[in-house]
This record gives C-alpha cells, structure tokens and sequence, in this order.
C-alpha cells in the first residue's frame, strides 16, 4: 500500500479501489485521469451507476492497467482537505472487520458531506486604503474611519454595526476610495485552549492521579480507568490531561454520552482553559459541522467534545481521547455499523500510539474486570472533592410503606420531600418512564392503545394531549371515548410516567416550584440546557427527571433524590439487568448532597433483598462487582465470553422466521459455540417489521468473526423486505 509520500503523479495510466458507500464487502475499481494525482486515503468522487458519490482511496492495484475492463474514470479528488492518514485507514479496516460492516458504510462515518470537503467560500469585506482621505467628514464617517484604522478588514454590516451607521454611509466610503472590498475567510480559526490557565486546587488523589496521567501522554499507547466516586472530581483530572496533550501540540477528543450535558460541560471547558471546544453532535448545524471537519483535519481545532460520532473525525495529529462516563449504553450504535465508541475509542488509541481515558463513577464490567487484569491502569478517587459525604440510601419497603391507592409517592419519601423543600434545599425524583403513563386502557371492555407499527404500547402525553410511541414516533390525540366499545370516560391511565408524578406533587405539594425534565418534552435541547440552569442555579425545589439528569450534572442545592421505582430496570431477562440498575442508581442518587454533605438517597422498592438493591443501601459497590464478575465467568458471558446477535427483519412474519430459520440452519458446527434461536425478539414488531433474533455465545478466545463469516457465507440471503443485521457484542436484547 502506498502512501502520502508515494502519490502517484498521473504520468501512467493506472488503477485504484475505492472504499464507496454502499452495503458490499469489497472495494471498487477506477481508473485515474491522465495528470491526477491520487494516494491512499485521497478522498475522491466516482460515479456509481447513475449517480455520483464520494469514496476514499483505500490503494493502488498493483499491475493494473486501463486495460482492465470498462473502468469509470475518477471524477474528482478533494485536494482542499489532506487525505485520511494511514493509521485511520487501518482504523476503518479493523472496525469493519470486528463489527462485519461493509468498509464502504465505516469509511462513510469519517466522510460526512461534501460540503465539508470544499473551503468555505470566502466573505465580502472592506479595509481601509493606507494613505486615502476624503475631504467632507462626517461624524458618521468619522465613526466608521476610527474602526478601520488599524488595517484590519470587517464585514460591511458588522463595521455599519459597529459604527452605528447605516450600510450606506460604509457604501459612500467605498465609492470616494476612502474604503476597499477584500475577500476575508469565512470562518476564522477557533481561539486555541490555554493550557497553563490555572485551574482548580486539587485534592492528594486528585494530584497523583494527574501525575499518572501526565507522564503518559505523548509517550505511546496507554488506557487509564478514572475510577470515582460521584462528585469526586474527575473531570478536573483529565482537563490536566487535556492541557498536557496540548502543550505537546496534540489534538484532543473528548467523549460524552448524552446533548443534554454538553452545555454545562462546555461552560466549565471555558472557565478552565479561557475558549470553548469545538463541539460535533446531532444538533450542530450542517456549516458548523463541516468547519470542525475540516479543522479536525487541517489540525486548527485543537479539542472536539463530541458524541460517538465524532470518534470518525479525521484528526491531523489526535493525541489523547477521554471516554466520559463510560459505562453509557449510549456510547453503543446499533443501526448500519453496530459498534461501541468506547472500545472502538481504545482501538483507534491502540493503533495509533496515544493515551485513552476513560472516566466513571460506575465503570462498565468490561471495564473493571480489565483494571484488575492490568490492562488499564486504575486512578482511584475514593472522595468527593468537596469533602462532602455520599449520600445515606434509604429504603421503602413498598408492601409495608407503600403509598395510598392512586398515589405513587411513600408517605416517606413525601415527608422528606416537604422537610427538603421547607429547607430550601432541591430534590429529585426519578423514574425511568416518560409521559403521563405508560398504557392506557378501557376499563368497560379492556381495550388496550397499542401502536399500529410496533408491538409496544402507546404512553399517553397529558402534557399534549396525545398517545405516542417511543419506538417508530406513531401519535395520535388521546380519544374522548374507547375506540372499541364506544363507551365515553372509561380510558385510564395504568402506571405512572414522570409527568404523573409531577401532578402528584402538585396536588400533595401546591407550593413547590417543579421541573419535570424528559428528553422528548417540546423545546429539544435548548429547552433542556435552559432548564438545566434554573436547578443549577436553584430556581426549582423538585425536579422529576428520566435518566437524563442521572449522570454528568452538578446541582450545588440537590439534597434529596427519590427513586420512584427502584425495581424498573431488572424486570426483564436482560443479563446486563443487574449492572446498569445498580450504575444508573447509584448515579442518580450520586446528584444528592455533593456540595456541602447531607445527602439522602430513598430506593422504592418492592424487592429490599434483591443483590443489587442490598448492594446500593449497603454501598458496597465493590461486593456489587465482585459478584457481578464471578456470575459473568460462571456463565461465559462477556468479558469472559463472546455474543454476538443475529437480528432477522421483514414486513411479512411467517416469510421473517422462515427466513431466520434457514439461516441458523445453515449455521457451520463447531463445539466450541453455543447458538440460541432464532426465537421472536421481545421488541416482535418496530415499523412494522416483524423481528426474529439468534444469539451466538463462544468462549473469550474464539475467533467468532471468522465464524460469522463463514456462516454467512453458505447462509441464505436476504431477498424482497427481508434484512440480516450481525450485532457483534450486542448491549441491547429487544
């Protein structure tokens, strides 16, 4: 494989395979133009049957000639951006072979639009000719002439702006010759971070954890586990991190699993190294993305904080990625290219010699059992930095201190809410349930509002008066009579959603100021860093949060936090049940008491002896582990054993499970794999496709893609509707 150095220079007439996108395991061949200059990694256009689309070089075919078949021509290369480096390419390559994804759909994560290929056009502007006068000044005039007196070029509007003149006093100028038009770039480069801008005091396992960390950085591969508690401190720790690695000149990523914490996030990035990231997520407009694509590339933007999709950005010179709250289930994406950013973030660090980090409060087991292993280095912060204490966890036994009918809320938990909010202090109550309810029914005929597209039922929006699914979007008004018996008045509501619990609070607590914070409330993200600055800043007395305000905030007033149910997650047959029930209460309950102490955690439960449960009362996260690890190696489950999942799709059941049939019938024998299925996915119906899954278990050092591929190989196809989707270390089992 050649690279940047040994580009051809279109003197002979040669072939190259280019990685495009679309879902077919091999490159495609082209030939290169007469006097065009092409390398591996150079980022290109081609047509692809009737269209055209950008690919990637992936190398030169070696003894190729123009002979070769009826080869398209190379339409265009993109000389504005530097082509993808090599350990990217290798990057791509091994991503594709682990998730056994097409390596035209993973390099088309890295190339995102061709807007982001192409130099901004520049800006129209105006600067002053050196040495011009004019004889009748104004004091208008005289306003816009002191702007442009030291040389430097302005918008028109912006120095009209500046002035306080209209745009037609600047137009006058430019008509006596007073000024000039000049192109000016469209987007300057973001201020650079300042890496020596003291930061915070830090406590002893603070400092020796940034030690370890600092001597790290530029000195190869390496991956640190920042193991704390909640409000510990550790994103203090790795900025220290961050600020070595740009001392050195590197580039930095920092990864966080949720929109809703980047605008917090992004203020105190700001406080400690005086400029904000760049920032690469769902909701950054298309022109913003394209110019952190192309700085990532050109190495001008020297920090990115990002979703998992920014992993795929072509850095110049990446030498330090932090994993934030890395245990997330966000961080895995299971539609086209089913990966993990997390691992994959310790890949890219693997192949190309720099330091990853990865931060938590409640590590994955994965995670943990590496740390004990000695594959990560552990930096333990066994305190909050504040000096505060954890918070006390208290239980309700919810069938002997359960609520009155109807209500929802322990008699307890209110007493402590009412005693919390007369102190001034804030609360939160969480429940993992959006909405008003999550099933709505007619009590005269049992008629049940179950989405037409998926085989969930529809949770009612008090708020908005409609019945929506989660999964395919479907709504409709909530009805005024049962759809079925025609019976007015007999629909109600069974279970609670967070909106339920915020009218029983208004009912139980008129005088409290609420917030109920839900990712899918109107407003989207912008409506939640709002309100996310009210309760940081105390204008509320209870929030009632999904899991959203579980992780990554820090509300300096919260005192108390209810879980309403604390038995929701480990209702289902998930094997990861145990573990993120116990992560996502002990960080939820992590929100309360971080500032000045007196914490109090209440678990409503209707299982006290369940492990987990007995675990988060006694905070003993570490028998928690313990027992989680030894339950994972006694049943060969990850990361002491393989999965994979072989996920089945069609818009017909019967030819679906036909289909799945034939398949896991083709399946190559092997003593070493255990196949369960292909039986109905818990989840049967989602846009109205009917689901079928297999589940593929080996031991830890079985080579399952290798069987995978030869499975697929002597497989069935997929034809008409039907889709095959290979979800290699699958997080989810719906």
């Amino acid at each position: 494989m050649l690279f940047d150095d040994e580009a051809l220079d279109g003197s002979l007439p040669v072939t190259v395979s280019v990685l495009v996108p679309v879902a077919v395991d091999e490159a495609y061949s082209y030939r290169v133009p007469a006097g065009m200059r092409v390398c591996p990694g150079s980022i290109v256009r081609v047509p692809l049957g009737p269209r055209e689309v950008i690919g990637v070089v992936r190398d030169i075919e070696e003894g190729a000639t123009v002979a070769r078949g009826r080869l398209k021509d190379i339409l265009h290369v993109y000389d504005d951006v530097p082509p993808l480096k090599a350990d990217l390419m290798l990057f791509l390559d091994w991503v594709a072979n682990w998730t056994l994804s097409p390596p035209g759909m993973v390099a088309r994560m890295v190339l995102r639009s061709e807007e982001a290929l192409e130099p901004e056009a520049p800006l129209p502007g105006v600067r002053k000719v050196e040495g011009a006068e004019i004889e009748r000044i104004t004091k208008a005039r005289a306003r816009v002439l002191e702007f442009v007196e030291d040389g430097f070029a302005w918008t028109k509007s912006g120095l009209a702006g500046a002035a306080g003149v209209s745009p037609s006093v600047v137009d006058g100028l430019i008509s006596h010759g007073v000024l000039e038009v000049v192109s000016m770039p469209a987007s300057p480069p973001p201020p650079a971070p300042e890496p020596d801008r003291e930061g915070p005091s830090l406590t002893p396992a603070q400092e020796a954890a940034v030690d370890s960390l600092r001597a790290a950085i530029g000195k190869g591969f390496s991956v640190f586990l920042i193991d704390g508690v909640t409000g510990s401190g550790k994103t203090e720790v790795y900025f220290e991190a961050v600020a070595e690695a740009i001392r050195q000149g590197r580039q930095v990523l920092l990864l966080l699993p949720e929109i809703s914490l980047t605008s917090q996030f992004l203020d105190r990035f700001e406080t400690r190294f005086g400029a904000r990231p760049a920032e690469w997520h769902s909701d950054v407009p298309p022109k913003k993305r394209a110019r952190v694509w192309r700085g990532a590339a050109s190495g001008d933007v020297k920090v990115v904080v990002g979703a998992r999709s920014a992993l795929f950005l072509p850095f110049m010179d990446l030498g330090l990625i932090v994993v934030d709250e890395e245990h997330d289930t966000a961080y895995k994406q299971e539609d086209r290219v089913s990966y993990n950013a997390r691992d994959m973030a310790v890949v890219r660090g693997k192949i190309s010699g720099f330091t990853v980090a990865l931060a938590s409060a409640t590590p994955s087991v994965e995670s943990q059992v590496n740390a004990l292993q000695g594959r990560y280095t552990r930096l333990e912060l066994p305190e909050r930095a504040s000096g505060a204490a954890l918070p006390d966890i208290i239980p309700i036994d919810m069938r002997t201190e359960g609520p009155e009918r109807g209500r929802w809320l322990a008699p307890k938990l209110v007493e402590a809410l009412a005693e919390t909010v007369s102190d001034g202090a804030q609360a939160l109550l969480f429940l993992n349930r959006r909405g008003y309810a999550p099933l709505t029914l007619c009590r005269t005929c049992g008629h049940r509002f179950q989405c037409p597209n998926c085989s969930t039922w529809l949770v009612e929006h008090r708020f908005r008066g409609r019945l929506q699914c989660h999964h395919c979007g479907y709504s409709e008004p909530v009805p005024n009579a049962c759809p079925s018996c025609g019976n007015a008045d007999t629909l109600v509501a069974c279970g609670p959603g967070v909106e339920r619990i915020a009218e029983e609070i208004a009912d139980i607590l008129p005088d409290a100021h609420t917030l109920v914070l839900s990712s899918d409330l109107p407003g989207g993200p912008d409506r939640l860093k709002r309100e996310m600055k009210v309760i940081a800043e105390g204008g509320a007395d209870i929030v009632i949060g999904t899991q959203l305000v579980a992780k990554g905030h820090n509300f300096p007033l919260m005192r108390l936090v209810g879980v309403v149910d604390a038995d929701l997650g480990l209702a289902h047959g998930d094997p990861r049940a145990g573990e993120r029930t116990f992560q996502i209460i002990s960080q939820v309950t992590g929100r309360a008491g971080r500032i000045a102490g007196q914490g109090r955690g209440f678990l409503q439960t209707y299982a006290p002896e369940h492990p987990v449960i007995e675990a988060l009362l006694a905070n003993d996260r570490d028998a928690f582990y313990k027992s989680e690890i030894e339950a994972r190696r006694a049943s060969g489950l990850p990361p002491f054993g393989r999965l994979a999942a072989l996920i089945f799709s069609g818009a017909d059941r019967n030819q679906t499970a036909d289909f799945a049939r034939a398949v896991v019938r083709a399946a190559p024998h092997d003593q070493s794999v255990t196949l369960l299925g292909p039986a109905e996915a818990a989840l049967s119906l989602v846009r109205g496709r009917h689901r079928f899954r297999a589940l593929v278990m080996a031991p830890r050092a079985f080579d399952l893609q290798a069987y995978l591929r030869q499975w697929l190989k002597v497989a069935p196809k997929p034809r008409a509707s039907l889709r095959l989707q290979v979800d290699v270390d699958p997080q989810s089992f719906l």
